[in-house]
């Protein structure tokens, strides 16, 4: 189930690293007040249509995002909140909110990333490195991931992810929320595998920290 969402303009400039705000207001929509679990079955694209000015970003025809959810109970209630609170962020404000059910798919699927898909390992004093397209284990943990999320949602399915390497131009963007900085990339991604697990993927998304504007699919 996906949750397309539409705002007015916004009245104050849109700093690029808008991320923990665009989180701040999920939270509140959900009625949470802290990162809610460690494995989070919904992913979040980033904002969509706006125009660099300056530092910032600036939205004058209003701004386009999407939340995804495996569970659509979830997104039932979300939907519910969001009309009753209609302020955004940076003066927006919410205008109006499509519902898109999941697409079928078959078993294997190109999927470009609606926002950076982040990848993390932990050396062994605990610290965390953020892997890139060029880093060879990199698929092998996008995969392993997923799995995990398959496993936390009851579900037993087969499935590979891996960056789609005959793209020419990928890109990593270094992201900070709440002063932690993330190196995160935006390549496409293969799916191969089971199609209900590719339907599981397109909502949950793909990587580490989806539920913080990770790794969404379009």
């Amino acid at each position: 189930m996906r949750l397309h969402f539409r705002f007015t303009r916004n009245l104050q400039k849109v700093p690029f690293n808008y991320q923990h705000n665009l989180i701040s207001c999920f939270h509140k929509w959900m009625g949470w007040n802290q990162i809610h679990d460690e494995i989070s079955l919904y992913s979040l694209s980033w904002l969509q249509g706006g125009i660099r000015i300056g530092n910032g970003l600036n939205f004058s025809n209003g701004a386009n995002w999407f939340i995804s959810f495996w569970d659509e109970n979830i997104g039932k209630s979300l939907i519910k909140n969001a009309v009753s609170n209609p302020e955004f962020i940076y003066g927006m404000k919410l205008l109006e909110i499509n519902i898109q059910e999941t697409p079928d798919f078959g078993s294997r699927e190109r999927f470009v990333a609606a926002s950076p898909i982040l990848i993390r390992k932990y050396d062994d004093e605990h610290r965390a490195i953020h892997l890139t397209v060029n880093d060879e284990d990199s698929d092998s943990l996008m995969t392993r991931t997923l799995k995990n999320k398959l496993k936390v949602a009851g579900l037993d399915f087969d499935i590979l992810v891996k960056f789609d390497r005959t793209f020419h131009n990928p890109k990593t963007k270094l992201v900070i929320i709440n002063g932690i900085a993330n190196k995160a990339n935006f390549c496409p991604v293969i799916l191969e595998g089971e199609p209900q697990a590719i339907k599981f993927a397109w909502n949950v998304g793909i990587g580490h920290l989806t539920g913080c504007g990770f790794g969404s699919l379009l």
